[in-house]
């Protein structure tokens, strides 16, 4: 049998890119003078791969070369387009090579390219796939008890059931090629398509399964024209798919498949409609059965799981790893770097960079998937940096998962919604996000969460339904949710979750944010600012500043009951009245920034962190850090140790060069001419200190009192540093959304900010002025 395909010389490939270079275009430009939607054959005809004949042909036509001069080994003659040859004369592996090479370029230009969200271009799937994993166990099938769930932090939530690093992981490649009938489990956006059409580039180029033919199916498109024709019968489908490349010996494919030499390749088992998959599923059963010599994989959705494929392994797509995420990124931003590789190496760094930082953890938590990691790096693209209102994310997540996804790829999905349009969907979760939220669970029994939507149901304008209709419903409608949207997945057997914490969080925000007038609000805020103290509630805070269209009641309440923390505790506001005093003698001009300052140094220990608050209000006050870092060393130094001892010299002279208070510089200057010279050696050095290390260190401790009023000994109890510890983290978190790009008038941010941390009588004095 004639050749389908010719491939270039080594010596062809240099005449024909000097010919290419006398054109001056691009490979783009060459695709489309030969009518090609991709520049694929065009950079496989100067790489030396085989390429359609025709192609081959035209390229060489329009470049004036002599294709019999530049092609390796060509063929005396070709056959006519459909001639047949007899496939007795060839054997099975001449027959799979012969069709291999008839149905190249038309695999490659199914599989070959993809079409991004919201990319006005095909992109190549060589330029943006990352090798995915899968997870050896699939986490809807595992058995945990909802009580060792429900004790799980916050920031192990995500890792639940969705490839935790103890997790073993296996690459999806070595599973393909240890099942002959394989189920590719995952959930929306994880990259199942994406895997299955690398898959068949893979094979169709013959770096894995050389020996079988490929064929890709989309299932949704098998289902609607098997329909259209009254008939559906894969054989008859995988017929069509011969004969449309000019194969035309029937006997040819019943060969390939009798001999186990074909890959099919099926995906989108959920895509297709109720009234449809039972008779898809039958016959890939029985396709399955009686050619089981063949390799098949297919797709599905995890929620979809219980459509039961006999005989077939059901794995799961693991998340992506941290590294998976840094070479999709690097892929991502080189190819759409507009010719400039360089700066999209830079900008994959700054990508990821800015995606380690700790403000930025709420994206990390989502970009595990090939769908979110994409928005990510593109609305991360103009800019250089992410969304500073997280919520544009968040929004373009959801509208993505609620039916742009869909869309974009043309399904439809069945409507067990009961007409339910996108706003009525949001609140139908708004409402599941905020009960559960509001009680603490993040993982709640199916039961549960059925009675929270007939809940939702029973109280919609004329709902009319049974005890047993409703329970119905309830059922379907949770198992819609997660299986078109995956907002809700079965994390174990019989216990749900929202996929990401980021969503439930998000979705109870807007619970708060809806309410249908200004009463109603006030009283959702005031249940909001009564979990001001406690930490799981932070980003609801955050996420509902800055989705009110103003944020002035939120943060006026959640001053009020900051200062109501420590208003009964007389020690404690002795503290705050002793930081606000601080404020007259401190050259900063925030006077803020000089109590959290001093608050956060009266701690004990202090470390960096508690000094978090006072550098978020302003920068400043370095001399009494230096001298608060200058007594931690010398305390040290008692031990003898000479490098400490010198330290502690170096330090003092650094400190020196920062006072301004004359009495202040003269008394460390006589401290310093204290200190045995340096040239005196080490054991000089260490004799001194053994002998007047005490005594000169509370000398130093007493200047320091004295000049600049540090180092209080206060004595806190346990139960008033738990208190003052909320009190800190609560003021943080104001700011915090003050700084949240949220909608406050200036008269009351300005309020704010010049009253934090004041002690009660001092904002009673404010008010008596009137200030």
């Amino acid at each position: 049998m004639s050749k389908r395909s010719l491939q270039m010389s080594l010596p062809g490939i240099q005449q024909a890119k000097r010919a290419f270079a006398l054109k001056g275009w691009t490979q783009e430009n060459l695709a489309g003078e030969v009518n090609l939607k991709t520049r694929q054959p065009i950079w496989r005809f100067f790489t030396g791969q085989p390429v359609d004949r025709q192609i081959f042909l035209a390229i060489c036509s329009i470049l004036d070369l002599d294709w019999r001069e530049v092609a390796e080994s060509p063929p005396h003659t070709f056959p006519e387009p459909g001639e047949v040859t007899e496939t007795a004369s060839l054997g099975i592996d001449g027959l799979v090579q012969q069709v291999r090479s008839q149905r190249y370029d038309t695999l490659q230009n199914q599989c070959g390219i993809l079409q991004l969200l919201d990319i006005n271009h095909p992109v190549s799937i060589d330029d943006i796939y990352v090798d995915v994993n899968i997870l050896a166990k699939i986490a809807s099938q595992q058995c945990f008890k909802i009580a060792d769930l429900r004790n799980l932090d916050p920031v192990e939530f995500d890792r639940v059931g969705m490839g935790s690093v103890e997790q073993k992981q296996i690459p999806g490649m070595e599973v393909v090629e240890t099942h002959s009938k394989l189920r590719v489990l995952g959930k929306p956006g994880v990259g199942k398509t994406t895997f299955l059409q690398h898959l068949a580039i893979q094979c169709n180029r013959g770096e894995f399964a050389s020996h079988q033919v490929p064929i890709f199916i989309s299932l949704r498109d098998f289902a609607e024209e098997s329909r259209d024709s009254g008939k559906l019968s894969l054989l008859s489908t995988l017929t069509q798919i011969f004969l449309d490349v000019g194969i035309t010996i029937p006997s040819a494919l019943e060969a390939l498949l009798k001999e186990g030499r074909v890959l099919l390749l099926l995906d989108g088992m959920d895509e297709v409609l109720d009234q449809d998959i039972s008779t898809v599923l039958r016959e890939i059963r029985k396709f399955s059965e009686k050619y089981h010599r063949n390799h098949f994989v297919v797709t599905c959705r995890t929620a979809a799981q219980k459509l039961q494929l006999r005989g077939f392994t059901d794995v799961e797509i693991a998340p992506f790893t941290q590294a998976q995420i840094t070479t999709f990124a690097e892929k991502w931003f080189g190819t759409f770097a507009n010719g400039q590789p360089i700066s999209g190496q830079i900008q994959s760094m700054h990508f990821i960079q800015k995606l380690d930082l700790p403000e930025n953890w709420q994206f990390r938590q989502l970009v595990v998937t090939p769908l979110f990691l994409h928005l990510a790096c593109w609305m991360f693209h103009d800019e250089d940096k992410f969304p500073t209102k997280r919520t544009e994310f968040y929004k373009q997540g959801l509208d993505l998962l609620l039916g742009k996804w869909d869309e974009a790829k043309g399904i439809g999905r069945d409507d067990v919604y009961r007409g339910f349009l996108l706003p009525q969907k949001l609140r139908l979760l708004s409402q599941l996000a905020a009960v559960t939220f509001e009680q603490g669970q993040y993982f709640f029994e199916q039961r549960v969460i059925e009675q929270y939507i007939g809940d939702y149901l029973r109280h919609l304008p004329g709902a009319a339904l049974e005890p047993e209709e409703l329970e119905l419903e309830s059922e379907a409608m949770l198992k819609a949710i997660e299986a078109q949207h995956g907002l809700l997945i079965e994390r174990a057997r019989g216990i749900f979750s929202f996929s990401y914490l980021a969503f439930q969080e998000y979705f109870t925000a807007r619970k708060i944010v809806a309410s249908h007038n200004l009463q109603s609000l006030e009283q959702a805020l005031g249940g909001l600012v009564s979990h001001l103290t406690d930490p799981h509630w932070r980003e609801v805070f955050l996420l509902t500043a800055s989705m009110l269209r103003s944020a002035d009641s939120l943060v006026q309440l959640m001053k009020q009951q900051i200062d109501a923390l420590v208003a009964q505790d007389p020690y404690l506001q002795e503290f705050l009245m002793w930081a606000s005093q601080k404020t007259q003698t401190a050259p900063i001009e925030k006077d803020a920034t000089i109590r959290a300052f001093y608050l956060a140094l009266a701690k004990t220990p202090h470390v960096a962190s508690d000094f978090a608050l006072a550098c978020t209000l302003d920068q400043g006050i370095f001399l009494d850090v230096a001298l608060d870092d200058l007594l931690g060393v010398c305390a040290i130094a008692q031990g003898l140790d000479f490098a400490h001892a010198h330290i502690c010299t170096d330090a003092l002279s650094n400190i020196l060069g920062m006072v301004l208070d004359s009495g202040f510089h003269k008394s460390l200057q006589l401290l310093q001419n204290q200190l045995p010279p340096p040239n005196q050696g080490q054991e000089c050095a260490q004799a001194w200190w053994q002998t007047h290390h005490n005594a000169w260190g509370q000398q130093l401790e007493t200047a320091i009192a004295q000049y600049r009023q540090i180092h209080h000994k206060w004595q806190f109890s346990t139960e008033q540093q738990q208190v003052l510890q909320r009190y800190y983290d609560a003021n943080q978190l104001l700011i915090d959304c003050l700084n949240s790009s949220c909608e406050v008038t200036a008269t009351i941010r300005q309020e704010i900010e010049a009253t934090l941390l004041l002690p009660q009588k001092a904002l009673e004095d404010r008010e008596w002025k009137g200030e």
